[in-house]
């Protein structure tokens, strides 16, 4: 006869109290590991923790990170939440604004609005085919990636043109304050107003009470529906604001620019302690995920790892993370 399985308090508590407190913050445990990659990449090819490079490695974390804020609420939210096209969108927002900048400043704005409007309209699709269509959110969001896909080779009709605005390059790639490039500057204050809301506004509390159980949330009076696709909406924008500051380092678009973004921001998101199950987490620690997994392809692009072995590196860690949090939500159940 089988036994029965000891009663969930009694199944943590040892491991908690023999682990140190530490190593049970996850976007801490992120950031020890970056510096220790930084340290041995130092150590292996000098020049590679110098603070130039560092700097530069966080610059091109930065474009991860903007995407990550969306993929962060919206798998906060819960009931299996995710985006799927945020790759795709960031390269479309990509691709109309360096066509509408030309590579001339003027009208700049307009040609930052539209599509971070475009972006912001797919994501909101993505959340009425959830709320309203039922589709499961891996489904929908994977159908828009298709869409948009198609949507990309529609406007461009296969070739990809434009180019940068000077000041979009400038805020980039220029060195300002401390020798570090404006979108730094421009990503902290994202992330600081981010942490804001989500920890003390409204809407921040509506995500996380959605995340954890919409049946209670719907109970207690939360607009469900409106914060669901609200934050749908906020994954296709930031996925656009993403596309548009890659934009600006690249000065140049193609096809497929932003299309590795798309597993990298989930894995940024679960690096960095949010559940996939939703409900718990913050950006704070996809931020320090997006540095963690830009510092680790640089380090294995320094010590000469082939491309095939750094994308099989990159799947074991989101496949190991997946496994350590699906634990975590059996936990919490």
């Amino acid at each position: 006869m089988r036994q029965p399985e000891a009663p969930l308090e009694e199944m943590p508590t040892g491991t908690r109290n023999s682990v140190p407190s530490w190593l049970r913050n996850p976007a801490l445990v992120a950031g020890i590991i970056a510096i220790i990659l930084i340290v041995v990449g130092q150590l292996v090819s000098p020049g590679f923790g110098s603070y130039g490079q560092v700097v530069s490695m966080l610059r091109v974390a930065s474009f991860l990170g903007f995407i990550a804020i969306g993929q962060t609420i919206v798998i906060l939210t819960g009931g299996d939440g995710i985006d799927l096209s945020v790759g795709k969108v960031a390269t479309f927002a990509a691709i109309i604004a360096s066509k509408m900048m030309a590579g001339s400043d003027e009208g700049l704005l307009l040609a930052i609005a539209v599509p971070l409007a475009v972006g912001a309209a797919i994501g909101l699709v993505n959340g009425l085919g959830v709320l309203y269509l039922r589709i499961p959110p891996f489904v929908m969001t994977l159908g828009m990636m298709g869409v948009v896909q198609g949507l990309i080779l529609a406007y461009t009709q296969g070739k990809a043109g434009g180019r940068s605005a000077p000041a979009l390059t400038a805020l980039v790639n220029d060195r300002w304050l401390f020798q570090l490039p404006g979108v730094l500057f421009l990503w902290l204050i994202a992330t600081i107003l981010i942490t804001l809301m989500l920890r003390h506004t409204s809407l921040g509390w509506n995500i996380y009470a959605v995340g954890a159980n919409r049946t209670a949330a719907r109970l207690s009076g939360v607009p469900v529906k409106r914060t669901i696709l609200l934050a749908y909406s906020a994954s296709g924008l930031f996925a656009a604001l993403g596309g548009i500051m890659l934009l600006g380092y690249t000065e140049t678009v193609f096809l497929n620019l932003a299309d590795d973004y798309t597993l990298r921001s989930v894995a940024a998101v679960v690096i960095g302690g949010t559940l996939v199950s939703g409900g718990i987490g913050g950006y704070v620690g996809s931020a320090v995920g997006a540095i963690l997994l830009t510092v680790l392809t640089s380090f294995l692009t320094t010590i000469n790892m082939p491309e095939s072995g750094r994308i099989v590196i990159n799947g074991l860690v989101l496949i190991t993370l997946l496994a350590v949090y699906g634990r975590q939500r059996r936990l919490r159940s």
